[in-house]
């Protein structure tokens, strides 16, 4: 079988691999039929995961088709079309029991990560009863990959983590895929006034088009000022950093107002400066999270009722054979006017 294999800091490759098997009576062995990249694979490609060794198969979205179960598998056949979680969770473990999947003792983010993952014709998926889920008759796989991943996460990690609430100020510090995912799944909660911070004007107007209320153009370094004029100096109730570099984060510790939240979603692979002696006193909270997906069953109906619609996210499409064309295009973003590719088996 063919896969995307991650070489060292820098490098892949789409090559022959061995096909991935049943190992355990709880594993499934999936054919990939639409999967998709993510911004954390960029980063394990700039060495921003020192955990991910050469020879990984990297990716941890998707949609395909059961080829095969283990004994155990009690929810899923063979020819099931599912949806691929990001997240792995064997369901007992205390983490588990507590819906803090991201930190099972036998599973969390390990797809692409500790195990081989979705980018690649077939995957192994271990503790498939909790890790899978089925595809609705007649959805749109596209628009399903994104649940994979970014749409939990957004909502989870952004919104649910930043406690936003009708009639708040938010300022969304990123306007990719997550911070895209983190608009959509926002409006949920009805706040007042959406600012979308960037420095691609393409995604800008796109987030406008999403619901985003107010645009920033960061390329000045003056997104801080920009968004403290906007709200009459007061801040916002909630800064979603949604990048992972210094720069975003330290914007958020800005505009946050008294009493308010950061909520931190990226995926930094820096230190960052914590501005606590500015912080302390106004009463803020900081949160940080991985994805546990526990919102995955929720976000599928939204998607099904049409309250939410993340094809709108799908910018580019490739085949599942150009996925090294499909790298360069995503890791150019601001040149190609992408936001999420998909590609296709």
């Amino acid at each position: 079988m063919k896969a995307l294999v991650y070489q060292g800091p820098g490098r892949m490759a789409w090559q022959d691999k061995p096909m991935p098997s049943v190992d355990k009576p709880t594993d499934a062995l999936v054919r990939i039929t639409h999967t998709t990249i993510c911004g954390t694979d960029l980063h394990i490609l700039k060495g921003d995961v020192p955990a991910v060794t050469p020879g990984r198969t990297l990716g941890h979205e998707g949609v395909g088709v059961v080829e095969e179960v283990g004994g155990a598998v009690s929810n899923f056949k063979k020819g099931d079309r599912v949806l691929i979680s990001c997240i792995t969770s064997c369901g007992r473990c205390p983490a588990c029991k507590k819906q803090l999947y991201s930190h099972c003792e036998d599973g969390g983010w390990i797809l692409g990560h500790l195990i081989d993952g979705t980018q690649a014709e077939y995957v192994r998926i271990p503790h498939a009863d909790n890790s899978l889920y089925p595809l609705p008759a007649g959805g749109d796989e596209e628009a399903l990959v994104m649940l994979s991943d970014i749409l939990p996460t957004g909502f989870e990690i952004g919104v649910l983590n930043g406690q936003v609430k009708p009639g708040d100020t938010i300022a969304i510090v990123g306007a990719g895929p997550i911070g895209m995912a983190t608009l959509l799944t926002s409006k949920f909660y009805a706040p007042a006034r959406i600012i979308m911070v960037d420095t691609d004007a393409n995604r800008l107007q796109t987030a406008q088009t999403f619901g985003a209320t107010d645009l920033v153009d960061a390329s000045d370094g003056k997104a801080a000022e920009k968004i403290l004029a906007l709200t009459g100096g007061r801040g916002v109730d909630v800064a979603i950093e949604a990048v992972g570099v210094a720069a975003t984060f330290d914007v958020c510790q800005q505009i946050v107002a008294a009493g308010g939240h950061i909520a931190n979603v990226g995926v930094h692979g820096k230190s960052v400066e914590l501005h606590l002696e500015q912080l302390w006193i106004k009463n803020i909270t900081l949160t940080t999270g991985l994805v546990n997906t526990n919102t995955t069953p929720m976000l599928l109906q939204t998607v099904q009722a049409g309250t939410v619609a993340p094809a709108a996210l799908v910018t580019h499409r490739f085949a599942l054979d150009d996925i090294e064309q499909a790298y360069r295009v995503f890791g150019n973003a601001a040149k190609e006017k992408a936001l999420k590719v998909v590609l296709k088996a």
